[in-house]
């Protein structure tokens, strides 16, 4: 078995030995029981100036072949999501192009027939985030010119979107909770989108444990207040609306929520400490997923699928639970750098040259924190080549100067 040094909590070293590599399965037929979308991360190029403030400068190559290999595994790609650090280090310009290289690549494996993909459209391959970080918030007017500047951010984005063929997002502004004044101005800026938009979209609310500056969304700091405003708009507008992907960290109003969402709309579950359960269901309800999680999980979360789609329902929800640990502490507190972990995977399971961020978020994490990851993903049988990630996960604690 192959072993190497980990730092421990008090300033010391053991030795661990890590677990054989676990085979996963690839579906041989498109996953039906869930609808599920991966929001995947971007690669940057190694030599590139990948500092805080530097403009994006993406590994085309790396950055699309990781959504390819999450097509192959039968999920859905959410795309230009936080995730992919929208509003932490990757720009519009870069975005722009994330969407339509995505878009291009998803009709690619359309047309290649994959099995597990059989009759889906690039809709449902892929999802897109519109939102307005093309803004300057800091110059944004106050007043009905500032809630015009929104809605034109975001037309702007959703165009880019919806020519490039996804399912658009649409994800929570910053410059709109800055603007608003109130539960009127939200309804009145995402009313008209949804007026305006020719195919159903997905509704994101994201708490402010992802994002501090999204502060009484929807208009309000109480969660319940919020929440029937939020409801109002999605029954005045059911035609219009795919989904909700809802990121609070909050099983139980996911629950109530999902319950009184009209017929038709999914709640996609945003919860990546509770999503083992919300995927699961009740007797009359279940979540599909939209999971940040799952870019690191992928090989299990889809045989997890697959299982539901046989009817094994205890068993898909089995493997869930024994990736549960991994997922609590890559979205552990603070959870916005929960980014830095996926790429960490990424890079030890050699689908990235280098562990680097742009933006610097690679510097987001602690050295004992990513050994922690190491040591989880190895525990749910997610690296996978245990030697590749144990020779990188070495190199990366040497030149920390761990053991020196």
């Amino acid at each position: 078995m192959t072993s190497l040094i980990l730092p421990t909590d008090d300033g010391g070293t053991r030795e661990y030995r890590l677990q054989s590599a676990t085979t996963w399965a690839k579906p041989n037929a498109p996953l039906t029981a869930r609808r599920a979308y991966a929001a995947a991360h971007v690669i940057p190029e190694v030599a590139a100036d990948n500092t805080p403030g530097a403009p994006a400068q993406l590994d085309w190559d790396a950055t699309l072949a990781y959504r390819h290999e999450l097509w192959s595994y039968g999920l859905g790609v959410a795309d230009a999501m936080d995730t992919a650090q929208r509003g932490m280090g990757l720009d519009w310009a870069a975005t722009q192009q994330l969407i339509k290289r995505t878009g291009a690549e998803a009709a690619s494996v359309v047309a290649a027939g994959n099995a597990a993909i059989t009759g889906k459209s690039v809709r449902d391959l892929v999802s897109c985030g519109a939102g307005t970080d093309q803004l300057d918030i800091t110059a944004l007017p106050e007043g009905a010119a500032g809630i015009q500047a929104v809605i034109d951010a975001y037309r702007e984005q959703i165009a880019v979107v919806s020519e490039a063929g996804p399912k658009v997002i649409l994800m929570a502004s910053r410059a709109l909770a800055k603007v608003a004044n109130g539960a009127d101005d939200y309804l009145h800026v995402y009313s008209t989108l949804l007026q305006e938009v020719d195919q159903p979209v997905i509704l994101h609310w994201l708490g402010t444990m992802f994002d501090p500056a999204l502060a009484g969304y929807w208009g309000s700091d109480d969660v319940s207040i919020a929440t029937e405003t939020f409801l109002s708009l999605i029954r005045e507008h059911s035609d219009k609306v795919d989904g909700v992907k809802v990121s609070l960290l909050d099983a139980s109003h996911e629950v109530a929520l999902r319950a009184n969402l009209p017929e038709g709309v999914r709640l996609y579950t945003g919860d990546d400490f509770n999503y083992p359960e919300l995927i699961d269901g009740d007797e009359t309800h279940h979540s599909d997923a939209l999971l940040g999680i799952f870019a690191a999980i992928y090989p299990a979360a889809s045989v997890a699928l697959q299982k539901y789609d046989a009817g094994q329902g205890a068993e898909g929800r089995a493997i869930l639970d024994s990736t549960r640990e991994l997922g609590k502490h890559i979205f552990s507190a603070p959870t916005f750098y929960y980014k830095t972990g996926i790429a960490f995977m990424s890079w030890l399971n050699g689908k990235q040259p280098g562990f680097q961020m742009v933006g610097g978020l690679h510097s987001g994490r602690s050295v004992l924190h990513l050994a922690k990851t190491f040591e989880l993903a190895d525990q749910a049988g997610l690296l996978k080549d245990p030697s590749l990630a144990a020779f990188r996960m070495s190199d990366f604690l040497r030149i920390n100067g761990v053991g020196a």
